[in-house]
């Protein structure tokens, strides 16, 4: 692939809606995703809705874990059929796939140890630390009375809870969280995170569109990924920079 030429379509895969954007378009689209959704029909949808845009490498933030780039275990909020999937035929093009909250989480670093928790359909967790990426599964690992960090953080502990009582475990458990893990700060992104009227201590406030900003420096040459590591050891001794950062 000419890195001249190189065009990526990122593909956000959520519970509620599959979102896409390709380089250089602005807007991204929307596709309702819902317990329905498979992977084949996920991509009849996105190839359907991205018909007129020219690309030559797909990303894919996919909800769930995801281990040398390929889903470990079906979706818990979308349909069947993911496990074993080859993406790369289906779109005909070169594919890379990661977990959707370490796509996020990518988008949006600035250095030194962030935490990033997306709050959405389910509990999307990742680790950044010094520059190098480790995805989480946080969300399913037990929290109280015999229920999830998902249980309460995600679409259900919201419904369930309502938004006061919600809010009040978001910030528990991020800064709960922050503590076990030794973060130097907690991002809290995902559609939900616009619901927060008050931020934990410690936290800042993620903005979705940094999913297709980490789909998109998956792709990025290893000199671009050398510069923005050199940027992360930086920032330890300076303030956080305001320049994206990247390792893989």
């Amino acid at each position: 692939m000419d890195k001249h030429d190189k065009k990526i379509l990122v593909v956000d895969v959520g519970g509620t809606n599959v979102k896409l954007l390709v380089t250089g378009q602005k807007e991204p689209v929307k596709i309702p995703s819902g317990p329905t959704m498979t992977a084949r029909k996920m991509v009849e949808d996105v190839r359907k809705a991205a018909s007129g845009w020219e690309y030559s490498g797909v990303s894919i933030g996919y909800p769930g874990p995801v281990i040398h780039g390929r889903p470990l275990c079906e979706p818990h909020n979308l349909g069947h059929g993911w496990v074993g999937f080859d993406f790369k035929k289906a779109f005909g093009r070169p594919v890379k796939i990661l977990n959707d909250a370490a796509m996020q989480a990518l988008g949006i670093y600035k250095g030194g140890r962030m935490l990033f928790l997306g709050l959405g359909t389910g509990l999307g967790s990742a680790m950044i630390v010094d520059g190098v990426l480790e995805p989480m599964e946080a969300a399913h690992l037990p929290y109280k009375k015999g229920r999830t960090f998902e249980d309460y953080l995600g679409i259900r502990g919201l419904k369930r809870l309502g938004k006061k009582r919600w809010r009040r475990h978001v910030a528990k458990v991020a800064e709960q969280l922050k503590h076990a893990l030794g973060a130097d700060y907690v991002v809290l992104g995902g559609g939900n995170s616009r619901l927060l009227k008050k931020l934990p201590p410690g936290a800042r406030l993620g903005d979705n569109s940094t999913a297709f900003t980490g789909g998109f420096r998956l792709w990025e040459e290893p000199s671009a990924q050398a510069k923005y590591k050199k940027v992360a050891l930086r920032s330890m001794k300076e303030k956080p920079s305001a320049e994206p950062l990247l390792e893989m």
